[in-house]
């Protein structure tokens, strides 16, 4: 008489098919979290970037503009009007075929514009911002003003332009107007670059003549081309940066005060 052979029942192969139900849902679930994530953080970052051009566009209201020689130019910064929103703003700087034409503000630290607008809000792509050690009475040698390079374009994204040849091989471009409240000064750019992240060209204080003579040539080295610009101890230099790379470089416009 012939048994029947019964089911077999293989238990780790049980427990293993099993674990597979479990798992797939698991990961699925984990992918659509942080494809959620991934989305609000997108809307966040396009919503406060749109904000910050409203901001933008309301404190253009306080600068008035001229056409000298065929050229916009900006001829009065109604910096009382602009204090109204922030109070910490200390000037108003413009590069010319660029998008910098900006407000400029100035905290205790150089990390609170880095997320916040002009109006103090909250904001990823935060504002432009002196750095917190410049005096502005008048004696700073070096004064470093910076800006985020985001992806829409906002802020000081546009600084790389100056590294293009179509840039710097035009003269009108090499005059970066900077606005204060004592008046309306131009520099005269002469060294532009990329250089990985550090801090050394944003000194803003000098020990003595020899070391500010040694970090003008040493920022007048690096430059992608050589502008034929003197620099001298005398002078005042005005430094613009931001980040390039996934912020693992700076690009850098150094320009000299030739208007005061």
């Amino acid at each position: 008489m012939s048994k029947k052979k019964g089911k077999h029942f293989d238990s780790k192969k049980e427990i293993n098919q099993e674990e597979k139900k479990i798992k797939i849902p698991f990961f699925f679930i984990i992918s659509i979290i942080i494809t959620i994530i991934c989305i609000a953080y997108i809307i966040k970052w396009a919503t406060e970037s749109n904000y910050n051009k409203e901001v933008l566009e309301k404190a253009h209201e306080s600068v008035v503009v001229e056409t000298v020689n065929e050229e916009p130019q900006i001829v009065s910064v109604d910096f009382d009007n602009l204090k109204e929103t922030n109070s910490e703003t200390v000037g108003w700087i413009k590069v010319n075929n660029t998008e910098i034409d900006f407000p400029v503000v100035q905290a205790k630290d150089n990390d609170y514009y880095l997320r916040h607008s002009f109006d103090k809000s909250y904001n990823i792509a935060g504002w432009i911002f002196m750095d917190y050690r410049v005096k502005r009475d008048g004696t700073d040698k070096n004064t470093t003003i910076y800006g985020h390079n985001m992806k829409n374009g906002t802020m000081f994204t546009s600084l790389k332009n100056i590294l293009n040849e179509e840039w710097y091989s035009n003269e009108d471009n090499l005059k970066v107007t900077y606005i204060d409240e004592k008046g309306i000064h131009l520099y005269q750019v002469f060294s532009i670059y990329q250089i990985e992240k550090e801090t050394y060209y944003t000194n803003t204080d000098f020990n003595s003549n020899a070391e500010f003579e040694n970090f003008i040539n040493t920022i007048k080295g690096r430059s992608k081309v050589d502008f034929g610009i003197e620099v001298g101890i005398e002078d005042q230099i005005l430094t613009l940066s931001t980040c390039a790379n996934n912020n693992n470089y700076r690009v850098v416009l150094h320009a000299k005060k030739i208007e005061k």
